[in-house]
């Protein structure tokens, strides 16, 4: 179907049928060596498997977007306050509706429209458990046979996995390292045809640490709405930003083009163990409605397990109550280390940072393999760095860009001081002399 601004809606339905013996519907213009079934967790966990016990000094996990556990990043007391009063009352020992609990849907839906020109309603609103299952929800209503879906280089691998396990058709779009990591829109136009569903953008982003301008964004939406398919927004590290250009939400031009927008509290208030987010439809004109994607929202999450009850219970205190200088604390502490990260990395020749990190927890630098002897690439360079220093840094290819590296500055300032450190060190013991 086509509604009167040009954008093409599928009738869609649920794509749940496993075809077994197929290559997980891998196609498009994948280019990397690594095999689909690599994943930052599996990537992270075999460089763990690599350290040397030996090795009295602490491992300095630079690898992963989680810093709960360094003191200086713990969650709000408010936050750790709201669910232990949700388990205490006794209220939230029950099932809840497979959409999330009302109480839970308000609360988000008037979180998120402070930031948004019109008001979401309760309806809007689906809680999931974290960011990743609003992943596997909005990829999964989306899919049906022969349909494709456009997905950022670099970006968050799970998106390819949930994709391809769907069986939708992944185009990747390069991201502008010289743009500031902008999106290339004229690839977009290139790669999208009658059958591209949607397309993903991550902002803030993971893994560059990019922040999309209001400009930017409106000509997504715009490039979105002429080709005629939606767009998801993934917004988990959502107000993390700590340069020149504040967070937007996708959902501001969502009167040009439908958005999803996938979030959760897991960074923002750093609790990614709480495993609570949202899937949210950002359409004010109506424009899904007339679809069957909403249902089919409702119908997946009518097969799929919930968050726990007691997180749904606390949500709305923790987000109409968490004071403003507790995020200002995190933004504070996130602007010292990228800081602190991009003046390390100038002091380490066969390393280039082409944008310093603007929001989120991560940077992307580019090696150099030329200045450097017995590295064969971005992989081997981290499992040496792991066993040698005990410094654990994830391979740029598991995000999709070979021979470059993602790097948290998420850690106390000492281990990340440290972390560098040591890294400058390696880069130093490798690297080709004359």
């Amino acid at each position: 179907m086509e509604n009167g601004n040009g954008l093409k809606i599928m009738e869609n339905g649920l794509n749940l049928k496993l075809q077994n013996g197929t290559h997980w519907g891998f196609r498009g213009n994948r280019d990397l060596d690594t095999p689909p079934e690599i994943t930052i967790r599996g990537v992270l966990g075999m460089l763990k498997d690599t350290l040397e016990p030996a090795d009295p000094r602490p491992t300095i996990p630079l690898g992963h977007g989680d810093p709960s556990c360094f003191p200086s990043f713990r969650t709000a007391e408010v936050a750790e306050k709201a669910v232990a009063d949700a388990l205490h009352s006794a209220n939230f020992n029950s099932y809840a509706p497979t959409a999330g609990l009302p109480s839970a849907r308000r609360a988000v839906a008037e979180h998120l429209s402070v930031d948004l020109p019109y008001k979401l309603s309760v309806d809007d609103v689906y809680i999931t458990i974290g960011c990743t299952q609003a992943i596997e929800v909005a990829l999964s209503v989306l899919a049906r046979p022969g349909a494709n879906i456009l997905l950022p280089r670099p970006g968050f691998p799970v998106y390819e996995a949930r994709a391809a396990y769907s069986h939708l058709e992944i185009r990747f779009f390069d991201l502008l390292p010289e743009k500031g990591w902008d999106v290339d829109l004229d690839a977009i136009e290139d790669l999208a045809d009658e059958n591209t569903v949607a397309m993903v953008i991550i902002n803030p982003g993971n893994p560059c640490g990019n922040v999309f301008t209001y400009q930017h964004l409106e000509k997504v939406a715009e490039t979105a709405r002429k080709l005629g398919f939606l767009v998801i927004s993934d917004e988990v590290y959502h107000h993390l930003t700590f340069g020149s250009k504040p967070f937007v939400p996708m959902g501001v031009f969502g009167d040009i083009v439908p958005v999803l927008t996938l979030g959760s509290i897991s960074k923002r208030w750093i609790v990614p163990g709480w495993r609570v987010g949202w899937l949210v439809i950002n359409d004010p004109s109506g424009i899904l409605k007339k679809t069957r994607i909403v249902d089919c929202i409702k119908g997946y999450l009518n097969i799929s397990a919930d968050p726990a009850t007691f997180i749904q219970g606390a949500l709305p205190q923790i987000l109409e109550k968490t004071k403003e200088d507790f995020f200002q604390k995190i933004i504070n502490m996130l602007k010292n280390t990228s800081d602190i990260c991009d003046q390390r990395l100038k002091e380490i020749d066969c390393i280039t940072c082409p944008h310093k990190a603007e929001g989120s927890m991560f940077v992307m630098v580019k090696m150099n393999l030329g200045l450097l002897e017995d590295i064969k690439d971005d992989m081997d360079f981290c499992f040496k760095l792991a066993k040698e220093e005990s410094v654990i840094v994830l391979p740029g290819v598991v995000v999709g860009l070979k021979n470059w590296l993602r790097i948290t500055f998420a850690i106390d300032p000492c281990f990340l001081e440290d972390g560098l450190g040591r890294l400058k060190a390696f880069c130093h013991r490798h690297s080709k002399h004359e």
